[in-house]
């Protein structure tokens, strides 16, 4: 009887999510709404009639909290037009004026396109801020100008040139005499033998797979066409001054500012939980980097943001002992959902003169609601790298580059030689037209799905939360008392649930999930999964996870102590100090030892257990006896461990050791 009580409280959470959804699809139908906020009745209502009966959709109101909240609820508004002052609230004397509205405004949609619309003729009284798009005098018959100027600017948002291009280039069907080999499906859809090929990914996509051959259709690497121009409208909704798509993915994007701002002999610090190809763009670049540790949280193995007080001793550290000390990379938010303060380090970087990379892979929808913002953008960080297509609309692979380094016309030549270093000269076509069109959804319906999703996580999260055997951490959960004080927040789009008391390790419920409930999640440790939610979601998704979830619950595990909280308690990040720089290490002559036999010797290769999913060792990097320690404890639990190969590593050789010394190439700790 409880149980059913209880699912009875939790479908009754699931069927208010559905009227929510059927709302948002309705908006998602709708056209655009232009918000009008004046402080004048009469004012109002005429300027209401007048651009309806010129074909604008108008929500009207009189006071600076009802625009607030209507802006919260209606992801449909995409333009507001509002008076230089207005009274707070209805009924109120109080009053709100100038930009303070507008800035308010921006923080709550910042893709919402703003117009000053006012009695006001003096404009010296007046400012832009540089957010408000255009002004109009009420004084004036400007109503079909206001049409105008809006349409204008809604067409730009809701155009996606790339896509629209080589949509209409496709149905060109213009006989192919160029790469690719396929010939636009010709040589599958003919063929006895892969013709399946050619049915399950369909005509259009073959018809659209074309090759840099084609003028009309730009060129990646040298764009001054139409991707150039898809590049500046992804700017312009990202908050960046320059945008590069890139269809090699973020792991080639960071390899290629790496490789941009830091030269031979350069120091960066980075966090040591960062994304592999961080490491791999050291050993391109030639540089030293000085790995900052993150906080860790031993109770769950969830490695969080490296607290600020470490990096700006850090920073402070680097530059007293004359290190050439050029940039920081960070990974914001982190794989957890676990988001950095990161305007306050941005402030504290830029005021030392060091560059700030921002990896944000799993936060590339942040400009969009106001739950994220700021991002890396908009809190002033100088480059970031975004995966567009693990959170947003577009394909895999398909990553962009943002730039608001106000340093970077004078590099812009060497980025893009960097650039074409490592980017294919056959880009996919397809996958440059899914950052078109997820740039476009985003600008368009963005705020409406981010809202649609926060609505699922927390119904999801409640649903769980009524198990027994199953709880999803909150922040204080996830979080290590060292950056309690950091003003760290948390993406409720990243669901982490403890299963430590299912009776059940997270790998057999992971098991359990894929191969019973055909449910696929996105990682594990030792005692918890995440589930990674996107603008994909649906009430479907969510109702089969818990429903999963119960009937595990129900079923009997025997899972004894695995030793999953000694490794969780054990598990130490200090770390040994990097004799060589990575790149030296990489390439140095080497031989592989046991395990036992490597102490004091200069690790040649990383070796990462996975999870926790952090290097304990890097190129370059000297191995220890408690480091040797670690990873025979983790060896012993049967933990995979990538980089120790049948218990051997790769180490440098005697003979290469003091070759690197006799050069002078040893990093002076």
């Amino acid at each position: 009887m409880k149980i059913s009580q209880k699912n009875a409280r939790v479908s009754k959470c699931f069927y208010s999510f559905g009227a929510f959804q059927m709302n948002a699809n309705k908006m998602s139908q709708m056209n655009y709404s232009v918000l009008l906020v004046d402080n004048q009745a009469e004012s109002l209502q005429q300027s209401t009639r007048e651009l309806k009966e010129r074909g604008l959709n108008i929500i009207g109101c009189l006071n600076y909290e009802k625009a607030c909240e209507l802006l919260k609820i209606d992801g449909s508004i995409h333009v507001v037009l509002s008076e230089w002052s207005l009274p707070v609230r209805e009924g109120s004397d109080q009053k709100i004026e100038g930009l303070e509205i507008f800035r308010n405004f921006m923080a709550l949609r910042h893709e919402v396109t703003l117009f000053l619309y006012t009695h006001i003729t003096d404009s010296q009284m007046l400012t832009s801020g540089g957010i408000i798009n255009g002004y109009f005098f009420k004084g004036e018959d400007v109503y079909d100008d206001i049409v105008r100027k809006i349409k204008a600017e809604m067409r730009d948002k809701r155009s996606a040139p790339f896509y629209e291009r080589l949509v209409e280039y496709a149905k060109k069907a213009k006989d192919s005499w160029h790469t690719p080999g396929h010939a636009s499906g010709n040589s599958v859809k003919n063929s006895p033998y892969v013709r399946s090929f050619y049915d399950f990914f369909g005509e259009n996509l073959f018809t659209a797979d074309v090759s840099v051959s084609v003028p009309e259709l730009d060129s990646l690497l040298h764009p001054n066409g139409v991707i150039k121009e898809a590049q500046e409208q992804a700017a312009r909704a990202f908050n960046a001054r320059y945008t590069f798509f890139s269809t090699n993915g973020t792991s080639t994007s960071n390899k290629v500012l790496i490789q941009t701002l830091l030269k031979p002999g350069d120091t960066i610090l980075l966090d040591r939980n960062c994304h592999k190809s961080v490491h791999y763009g050291m050993i391109i670049s030639g540089a030293e980097p000085i790995y900052l540790m993150p906080s860790v949280n031993n109770k769950y193995g969830i490695f969080g943001p490296i607290p600020k007080k470490r990096i700006i001793e850090a920073m402070d550290d680097a530059l007293a002992r004359k290190k050439k000390l050029k940039a920081i990379i960070l990974t914001n938010c982190t794989y957890d959902g676990l988001i950095y303060d990161i305007e306050d380090i941005v402030k504290e970087a830029h005021s030392r003169g060091i560059k700030v990379i921002v990896d944000e892979a799993w936060f590339g929808y942040a400009n969009f609601h106001r739950e994220f913002y700021p991002s890396a953008m908009a809190a002033g960080a100088d480059y970031a790298t975004q995966s567009t297509h693990k959170t947003m609309s577009a394909f895999s692979q398909a990553s962009m580059i943002h730039v608001n380094d106000s340093d970077f016309e004078d590099i812009q030549d060497f980025f893009m030689e960097n650039f074409n270093m490592h980017a294919s000269t056959s880009p996919q076509y397809p996958m440059i037209a899914s950052l078109d069109i997820a740039r476009k959804q985003m600008v368009m319906e963005g705020y409406t799905l981010l809202q649609r999703v926060l609505e699922l996580s927390d119904l999801l999260r409640k649903s769980i939360n009524s198990l027994k055997k199953f709880r999803v951490l909150d922040l204080p959960d996830m979080i290590s008392p060292e950056i309690k004080q950091d003003n760290i927040r948390l993406d409720h789009t990243k669901i982490t649930i403890d299963i430590s008391q299912s009776g059940y390790s997270s790998k057999e419920i992971e098991h359990i999930l894929l191969t019973k409930h055909n449910i696929q999640i996105e990682k594990s440790t030792f005692n918890t999964i995440t589930i990674l939610l996107t603008i994909g979601a649906t009430y479907s998704r969510i109702n089969r996870l818990y429903l999963a979830l119960e009937n595990i619950e129900k079923r009997t595990g025997n899972r004894r102590a695995n030793g999953s909280e000694k490794i969780l308690k054990k598990f130490n990040l200090e770390v040994s100090p990097i004799r060589f720089r990575p790149r030296f290490s990489f390439y140095a002559d080497t031989e592989e030892l046991p395990l036992e036999d490597t102490e004091e010797r200069i690790s040649a290769r990383m070796v990462t257990p996975y999870p926790p999913g952090i290097p304990l060792l890097v190129p370059g990097q000297i191995v220890t006896q408690k480091i040797i320690s670690t990873l025979q404890m983790y060896r012993n639990y049967g933990i995979e461990i990538h980089g120790l190969e049948s218990g051997l590593i790769k180490v440098l050789t005697k003979q290469e050791e003091e070759r690197l010394n006799n050069r002078g190439f040893n990093i002076d700790d």
